[in-house]
């Protein structure tokens, strides 16, 4: 099996304080049906009220980040069998949550 990021970005989720609130609602629920099918393996938000940082080998940290990079929002992995079924939990995502998901494949790690 494959796992698969689910996401969009906080710009994405322009909506009314009551849409937010269904959109709540109706996320959750799409998430305790991929527990249920057993294929969720973690999901959640990126708290943009802490700063991110660049830690270093030596563990030196910073402020700064990677040029272009940017990561915040929502995000839900779940492990599925095929692409296709990871198009359609990511529809299901996207009309719970009001805006398009983004997919991407992690890459197999025997590791993992």
């Amino acid at each position: 099996m494959t796992k698969y990021l689910i996401s969009f970005p906080s710009e994405a989720m322009v909506l009314t304080d009551e849409q937010l609130a269904a959109a709540d609602v109706d996320s959750h629920a799409v998430i305790e049906e991929a527990k249920a099918a057993g294929v969720y393996v973690f999901g959640g938000g990126i708290n943009e009220q802490v700063d991110p940082a660049l830690v270093f080998a030596d563990g030196a940290v910073s402020d700064q980040t990677y040029p272009g990079s940017r990561l915040n929002g929502g995000f839900t992995v779940l492990e599925l069998p095929t692409r296709e079924e990871a198009v359609k939990w990511a529809a299901r995502l996207a009309r719970a949550c009001r805006c398009a998901q983004e997919l991407r494949e992690f890459m197999y790690d025997p590791a993992s």
